[in-house]
């Protein structure tokens, strides 16, 4: 990775401001799934273990601007201090003289978390004031959150800019396996897209046409696809006006001879909720008055037969109303099909909130190679832009890139046993001590992402997908 990570930073003694993921679902005011705090945890000790004060920053839903006593982070607090086994306590605000006595008063070995950052309108504005006064806690930088490098807030860009910055362990992780993706995957290469809108991936599957040898498509974005080749799709959920954009994928996609793979067969519900009466159906003519909610047998079937001798798949949204169980088998089929193919060697990654979901609900996270804790992120790093919550973290020296460049010009070695989708490489105890930062460090003009999205797909011909 371009970037310089805290396995660079010298932490001994100082405070360390740390952006991580916690906007995590609650429900009666508790965590229902840990994942993103587990997934920090690495990052965390690997600090407290260099001599760090650690200083954690979050946002948790959308509140607008404005206090909302269900949307404090006191329960993912206590999740967290539990998880660590070592009381965590959680400031009343991320601003004001409590909270900056409670930093003055933090000592290495410490961890203080800061109330939810989106109670002030200025976290997302990337106010300079709000970011200049997060800074004024810490004395480095880390960005651990992935799921939040796409957006431009003062967490993610204003206070990176004021301090040394450096990228934590889990944000590593996901640079690192989603760049593999764009560079050099094993083939086959298969995309799974699934999820409600396909406005919302468009520019993904664009680029993703000049990579993958195969396209799986599923949820309420197949309906578009199926508009696109003249079926009707009764009430179903679809976008009209992106009908075009879907036939000339379809075109690019036949041009560029990857396979798409479409259902066949589908669930159709009278009504898109619980209890409703539903059937299967031929994905060809829905009546009018019926919902498609999730891929019929044959269409699992089939994706599962298509998948099979896929090398690298990287999977992204629902298949079907994954809420609703009756209406989330084709999801779940997906999922125990691509943990089989992990466990047979493949590079698997998944993205993206329910598909993540169907994956942990079935216990099955621990088998697949990466779980990305990133939906919008991980989509906009595949789609070659660049992120601005990593532009901004500090750049490895030309000379250390070159140093690592020599080190992994190996032959490949054989595909290793898959880690646990939380399993973040540890850092040592102690870390070395980096190249000088200014305090304000300027944001870098180049990315990984960036640079990634120039990687020429055919660097390497496809292999033919099976049909």
């Amino acid at each position: 990775m371009d970037k310089l990570t805290i396995r660079d930073a010298d932490v001994a003694g100082k405070r360390v401001f740390v952006r991580v993921d916690f906007n995590v679902p609650l429900a009666d005011g508790r965590v229902t799934d840990d994942s993103r705090v587990r997934a920090a945890i690495p990052t965390i000790n690997a600090l407290l273990a260099g001599g760090a004060s650690v200083i954690l920053a979050s946002h948790l839903g959308r509140p607008n601007g404005k206090v909302q006593d269900g949307l404090r982070l006191r329960p993912v607090g206590q999740v967290l201090s539990q998880l660590m086994r070592r009381n965590i306590p959680v400031t009343g605000d991320a601003l004001g003289i409590g909270t900056e006595d409670a930093v003055k008063r933090l000592r290495p070995g410490e961890v203080l978390m800061l109330e939810n950052l989106r109670f002030h309108a200025e976290e997302e504005a990337n106010d300079p004031a709000f970011a200049a006064a997060l800074a004024s806690y810490a004395d480095v930088y880390v960005n651990d959150a992935f799921g939040t490098a796409h957006r431009a807030h003062a967490s993610t860009v204003g206070v990176p800019k004021l301090l040394p910055a450096y990228a934590g362990l889990l944000m590593e992780r996901e640079i690192e396996m989603l760049s593999k993706l764009l560079e050099d995957p094993e083939r086959p290469f298969a995309a799974i897209l699934g999820g409600a809108k396909v406005s919302d991936k468009i520019g993904v599957i664009d680029h993703l046409l000049s990579l993958v040898d195969m396209l799986v498509l599923g949820g309420g974005m197949a309906n578009t696809f199926l508009l696109a080749q003249g079926k009707a799709i009764g009430k179903s959920l679809a976008e009209p006006d992106r009908v075009e954009d879907a036939r000339r994928i379809l075109a690019t996609a036949a041009k560029n001879d990857v396979r798409v793979v479409l259902p066949v067969d589908v669930i159709v519900a009278k009504e898109v909720t619980r209890g409703t009466e539903y059937k299967t159906l031929q994905a060809e003519k829905i009546p009018a008055s019926w919902h498609i909610v999730d891929l019929g047998k044959a269409s699992q079937d089939l994706m599962v037969d298509a998948l099979s001798d896929a090398r690298t798949v990287f999977w992204n949204g629902p298949l079907g109303v994954f809420e609703i169980p009756s209406f989330a088998h084709g999801t779940k089929a997906v999922a125990r099909m691509l943990a089989e193919r992990a466990d047979a060697g493949a590079t698997v990654i998944v993205g993206g909130g329910d598909s993540v979901a169907a994956v942990t609900q079935q216990g099955l996270a621990d088998r697949m190679t990466h779980i990305s804790t990133g939906g919008g992120a991980s989509l906009e790093f595949l789609e070659g832009r660049e992120l601005p919550g990593v532009t901004v973290l500090l750049d490895r020296p030309v000379e250390a890139k070159k140093a690592s460049a020599k080190s992994i010009s190996k032959p490949k070695a054989p595909a290793k046993p898959k880690a646990p989708a939380a399993a973040s490489p540890k850092a040592p105890a102690s870390v070395k001590q980096p190249p000088k930062a200014p305090a304000a460090a300027k944001p870098a003009t180049t990315s990984k992402a960036a640079s990634a999205a120039k990687a020429p797909a055919a660097a390497k011909p496809k292999a033919k997908a099976r049909s």
